[in-house]
């Protein structure tokens, strides 16, 4: 039984600290799902507590894992863990049953799951926790009291403030479609290649061929080999293809901004109103600055029209406006405003904008390779 009690309190404890990680270091992605269940549940009210809520959950989480992992201070962490995974089994329950949020994100942008799949991932789980409840008495830990307590306040600071850097500047490690290094234009789309496996009848050796080039009109070719599998290569498949930009007048001019030749800037607010206007008056040296040596600088919102024309004219921005749905623009950076930096359609950078750069910093960093 004590294999079986140190199996299940591992188990456990990673899945706590990986879910808490993922979810704590997007701490802004984790934010939006939280307004997401206020709005299904028509508290609206509570949206401006969704970053507290959201830092404290992922904390309660995190020290949950590492107390499980460590074995430390189990008989007072249990009573946090239980409740805790009861709660969100009966949530995700009504999740799975009537859909009131798409995506309930247990594991932030890294691992995305059904309704269906999280309501019964939790069942596995509490599976386990149950009996660890059970068994909280017989962990124990070769560190003093304090010095589990002491451990645990130490982890759930650190992590705390993790958190909280990347609310202030971008997630630790970007999961999302628009991460650095991702291909998000339309016009460079590869072809699908089709892979044919055959197998000798004599000796049982296999060759794989690219369709259609192997020897199919050959008839001693084709009765001495047999057709075994087949295998489909799309290099496109994980292309970004959700973002639809359309000027003023409706026109789509989301090939004109992702084809873009070259270096390009595309400068995100999902929210004018939200956003941080020091940050606008911030970028303006950078956008005159790169329009001058004939670079393409934008900004993409989900602002009305009206709302953009005051916006405009209160804080001087000149650049051209475009509006494009706020939930896509909300997985392309976790800030407001945040700037994006293109190459022929591929993300070669972002920033917060907290961590807005000079465009000379830019311009030697990445124009000049």
């Amino acid at each position: 039984m004590k294999i079986v009690r140190t199996l299940f309190r591992i188990l456990i404890g990673l899945v706590f600290v990986f879910s808490s990680f993922v979810k704590g270091i997007d701490p802004l992605g984790t934010v939006y799902r939280m307004d997401d269940y206020f709005i299904a549940f028509s508290i609206p009210w509570a949206i401006p507590f969704s970053l507290f809520l959201t830092i404290v959950l992922c904390v309660l989480e995190f020290i949950v894992g590492i107390s499980l992992l460590f074995n430390l201070w189990i008989r007072k962490i249990a009573w946090i863990m239980l409740p805790m995974m009861i709660y969100f089994t009966v949530l995700t329950f009504f999740d799975a049953v009537f859909n009131m949020v798409p995506d309930c994100g247990c594991f932030g942008d890294a691992i995305k799951l059904t309704n269906t799949q999280t309501f019964l991932k939790n069942l596995v789980l509490i599976a386990m926790i149950i009996p660890i409840f059970a068994w909280r008495k017989k962990y124990r830990s070769l560190l003093p009291a304090y010095g589990e307590f002491s451990l645990i306040l130490i982890a759930a600071f650190a992590f705390a403030m993790l958190s909280v850097h990347c609310y202030r500047h971008l997630p630790l490690i970007d999961f999302m479609d628009w991460k650095t290094g991702s291909r998000v234009n339309k016009s460079t789309s590869m072809p699908v290649r089709f892979f044919v496996t055959y197998k000798n009848k004599k000796t049982g050796e296999e060759k794989e061929y690219v369709a259609p080039d192997y020897p199919w009109n050959d008839s001693v070719w084709m009765s001495e080999w047999v057709f075994k599998s087949q295998r489909v290569e799309d290099p496109d498949k994980d292309k970004v293809m959700a973002l639809q930009a359309e000027d003023s007048k409706g026109n789509d001019v989301t090939s004109i901004l992702l084809d873009n030749p070259g270096y390009s800037f595309i400068l995100v607010s999902y929210n004018l109103a939200e956003a941080n206007p020091q940050a606008f008056l911030k970028i303006l040296p950078f956008y005159k600055k790169a329009i001058a040596d004939g670079y393409s600088f934008v900004c993409l919102t989900n602002s009305i029209p009206g709302e953009i024309k005051h916006f405009r004219m209160s804080h001087g921005t000149a650049f051209d406006y475009y509006n494009a749905d706020d939930i896509v623009l909300k997985t392309m950076i976790r800030a407001n405003p945040g700037l994006i930096l293109l190459h022929d359609g591929v993300v070669i950078a972002k920033w917060h904008n907290n961590d807005f750069p000079a465009y000379e910093e830019v311009k030697n960093s990445f124009m000049s390779k």
